[in-house]
């Protein structure tokens, strides 16, 4: 995540990494998620990206890869938060045996990082959560994570900018607002910045975001980081900002905009997982393996009419999990998404969310594609008799949410593709 934020740091300003070339200028200018707004501004602390959603697999060759950096508005946390206080009831035995690291400080820590990027001259900053309203699909996310923290729920007609400050309407008056946490996307966030039809966001919040008055997280124009097409030179951004190689791997991405990756991806799309770069939550992926003739071939007539709109990445084998169905245990595909918090320090939750494509032979884990979900331990390593550490181990449980009910422990299937 340091990598990323000084990434969109340098985006914004001084563009070092496209005039060195390690990433093509080409792939940034041409997608949707540059906001020539933000060009100029530096956020407080640096940090852009304040709450990621980072997606991994793990593959039959034993590796886990990224699949997907999520810097716009992850969700699925609240049904981590949920899972475990479900399995802490249904397994309080199991619980009482094992040394599982809790995840519940959570909300504690979202609220602790969204106070630490508060403009610098606030004594006391007020945070808020600023939902698009009831009819968002996150909007349960919304209100628990407001709930969790103390803090308000607000919608963009609770919150009004006088002076350039950002006030929220309260019963005794106006109330001065020095955080926001977004659930609102760029283009809704500001109808004087961005989209004029918006009705969701709040008049004038840029303005106010601009003259330093308050912290949005995350900050707007951060979704540059997570566009399909960028994704492919994570690892080059790594090394370039941090002089380190990555730890973990990406997933080979052939770039639909380069004529020649884009002959390859034509030639091969039957055995390749097809993804529209400005798309998230599943929708319009095609899977080669599992798509008939006529839908390969309107997708490539959708790459050839728009090819910076797609990227194409080799079928991986996703891990599968035992799942109960109707009495019944079935290998149900899986991926995890882990939760990261930037501030002042980098925060990662010990534990996450576990994804599961319910449907048998699906690789789509999505929630809104119909996915399930499970508890995710992180196991603290055990000590011996002297109180000394002995080692680390990891384990993967199972609060399953969806259809279904209840598995153990995690395997690894040899069926696969990539979600």
């Amino acid at each position: 995540m340091r990598a990323l934020n000084m990434f969109v740091d340098d985006l914004y300003n001084d563009q070092k990494i496209l005039k060195d070339k390690v990433v093509p200028r080409e792939v940034i200018d041409s997608g949707k998620s540059l906001r020539d707004q933000m060009r100029g501004f530096s956020p407080p602390q640096g940090v852009w990206c304040h709450i990621s959603g980072i997606d991994l697999i793990r593959h039959s060759d034993g590796e886990f890869y990224v699949l997907e950096d999520n810097l716009r508005c992850p969700s699925g946390v609240s049904y981590v938060l949920e899972n475990r206080e479900i399995m802490k009831r249904s397994l309080a035995k199991v619980f009482g045996g094992m040394t599982v690291t809790p995840v519940e400080e959570y909300p504690e820590r979202l609220l602790e990082m969204m106070i630490d990027c508060a403009p610098s001259k606030v004594q006391n900053p007020l945070a808020v959560v600023l939902t698009p309203g009831i009819y968002n699909s996150a909007y349960f996310e919304h209100t628990f994570l407001a709930q969790q923290m103390g803090v308000e729920l607000v919608q963009g007609s609770d919150l009004v900018v006088e002076n350039d400050h950002v006030y929220m309407r309260t019963t005794r008056g106006l109330r001065r607002v020095d955080v926001i946490y977004r659930r609102i996307d760029d283009d809704f966030l500001d109808p004087e910045c961005f989209r004029p039809d918006s009705t969701l966001g709040v008049p004038g919040i840029m303005r106010a975001y601009h003259a330093g008055n308050v912290t949005i997280a995350n900050a707007p124009g951060a979704g540059v980081a997570d566009d399909k097409a960028v994704y492919a030179f994570v690892p080059e951004v790594i090394r370039y900002y941090l002089s380190e190689d990555p730890i973990l791997n990406n997933v080979p991405t052939y770039l639909c905009d380069d004529p020649e990756q884009r002959q390859y991806v034509l030639e091969h799309i039957h055995e390749l997982v097809v993804k529209p770069t400005g798309e998230s939550g599943g929708y319009g992926i095609v899977i080669g393996p599992h798509s008939s003739k006529s839908e390969l071939a309107e997708c490539a007539e959708q790459i050839k009419a728009h090819p910076r709109k797609f990227v194409a990445q080799p079928m991986l084998n996703l891990s599968t999990v035992p799942t109960m169905f109707d009495g019944v245990m079935k290998p149900r595909h899986v991926d995890l998404r882990s939760f990261v918090l930037s501030g002042k320090e980098v925060y990662v939750m010990p534990g996450g969310l576990t994804r599961v494509a319910l449907r048998e032979g699906s690789m789509v884990v999505n929630s809104s594609q119909g996915g399930g979900s499970k508890d995710t331990w992180v196991l603290k390593p055990p000590k011996n008799s002297s109180g000394k550490t002995m080692g680390q181990s990891q384990a993967q449980s199972q609060s399953q949410s969806g259809s279904g009910s209840q598995t153990q422990s995690q395997s690894t299937g040899p069926v696969g593709g990539n979600a």
